[in-house]
């Protein structure tokens, strides 16, 4: 993570007596100020109101000294998009990673490297055919500190 990229620092908030800071709140070695995970994807029973599954979400691969894949679970940014069977596909990790997740079991079906942070939310759509993609823009947060990017990546769905 970059404290110090074009998009950090202080903002302005039109049209309202303040501002604010955006950067992330981390150590001297360039971490979280908290012991890791640093972030989950979990599955939610909205019936019963309880966590079905969590799992720590994405590594250190990218925002770490050395490019060490340790399964720490990273902060996310960008919200998952669900198909109508059952696969949540998540692109908003600080590793450059587009992963599918079985929303019932939680078990991670497949990943993809991206060419640049994918902080957004994948969409999905499907073909004239009926064919349907998953599809993410990996473009990158600079107050995060993620390789910035022009790149929109679509995958076809089996």
């Amino acid at each position: 993570m970059n404290k110090g990229s074009e998009t950090s620092g202080i903002k302005l908030a039109l049209g309202a007596p303040f501002g604010f800071e955006l950067n992330a709140f981390l150590s001297p070695l360039g971490i979280p100020c908290q012991s890791p995970p640093w972030g989950y994807v979990a599955g939610v029973d909205l019936r019963q109101g309880h966590i079905v599954w969590e799992h720590k979400n994405g590594t250190i691969r990218d925002s770490a000294p050395l490019p060490i894949p340790m399964p720490l679970g990273v902060p996310s940014l960008g919200g998952m998009v669900t198909t109508g069977g059952g696969v949540a596909f998540l692109s908003g990790t600080l590793d450059y990673y587009l992963r599918a997740y079985d929303v019932r079991t939680g078990a991670r079906l497949w990943q993809a490297r991206l060419p640049a942070g994918g902080q957004a939310t994948p969409m999905t759509y499907a073909d004239s055919n009926g064919k349907q993609y998953v599809l993410v823009v990996a473009g990158g947060h600079g107050s995060l500190g993620t390789k910035q990017g022009d790149s929109v990546v679509a995958y076809s769905l089996p």
